[in-house]
Order: structure tokens, then C-alpha cells, then sequence
């Protein structure tokens, strides 16, 4: 069974519901707001489609397969030491790599940015080798005292 895609139309209707957080053709996230309203409910025994559609969801429009994963997924997140929080912004690295071609001054941005954070990483290489090379001195300098006694 593949993905079920939604039409513009459907894309429309679900940016309207105040639990939307994004939504594409392809995807729906929800609000923390929303994730922690459906827990509730869900856990006090009310059905899942009913859930849906007291806050505003046609489960047909959802998909068999979004509607069955969305209890699975909010558990899950409930149980991350984050909660519900997205973290998907705090990390820049996930998602998939950019394809498109880019401009040469966005170019020149990455370019920086990869020049900046090499240098940072060379600098606390640096300082670690400086550390590592103290804490050698230091373990042989006492090693030397211990043995002249």
C-alpha cells in the first residue's frame, strides 16, 4: 500500500485546523497542543475516530494508515525525555540533503559557514592535544617525585 497524498484542496482545509502545525501533500505535524489533547482522550477510553473528529479531522481524509500510526507515534513521543517538543529545528543536519543547485553567494555562505566551524573544531583539537599533553607532564612529574622519596 503506498502513501496517500492529499489534494490542494485537503492541504486547504487541514491549515485551517488550529491542531496543524505544517502540512504539505505529502505530510501532517501536529500541535504539541494537540498531541497532548489526543493522549488524554485516548488514554480515557474514547475511540480514536471520534477523537479525530471532535478536533476538527476527517479520519477519510487522514488515511487508514495515518490514522492507525498516529496512536503509535504520539505514545512513542510522550515517552522522550523532550515530550512532544518537535525537535526537528534543533538539529540542521536531519532531514534529507538539499538537491536543488544553489546560487554562487549561497555557495559562498556554506562555504563560510564549513571554513568557521572547521576552525572551531581545529581550535578544540588543539586545546584537547594542549590538555592531553599537560595531564602527561603533570602524571609524570609526580611519578618522578614518588620515586625520589
Amino acid at each position: 500500500m503506498g502513501n496517500k497524498y492529499f489534494t490542494n484542496e485537503q492541504v486547504e482545509q487541514l491549515k485551517r485546523n488550529e491542531y496543524v502545525k505544517k502540512v504539505s501533500e505529502k505530510s501532517i505535524t501536529y500541535t504539541e497542543e494537540f498531541k497532548e489533547r489526543f493522549l488524554l482522550e485516548y488514554n480515557s477510553g474514547k475511540p480514536l475516530s471520534q477523537i479525530l473528529i471532535e478536533m476538527g479531522f476527517d479520519p477519510k481524509v487522514l488515511g487508514e494508515r495515518r490514522v492507525s500510526n498516529i496512536v503509535q507515534r504520539i505514545k512513542e513521543q510522550s515517552l522522550r525525555p523532550e515530550g512532544f517538543k518537535d525537535t526537528r529545528a534543533d538539529n540542521p543536519n536531519m532531514g534529507r540533503p538539499s538537491t536543488r543547485d544553489l546560487a554562487p553567494d549561497e555557495i559562498i555562505a556554506k562555504q563560510k559557514a564549513e571554513i568557521e566551524m572547521l576552525k572551531a573544531k581545529v581550535e578544540y583539537l588543539s586545546d584537547l592535544k594542549r590538555l592531553e599533553r599537560e595531564a602527561m607532564w603533570k602524571a609524570s612529574k609526580s611519578k618522578k617525585k614518588k620515586s625520589s622519596k
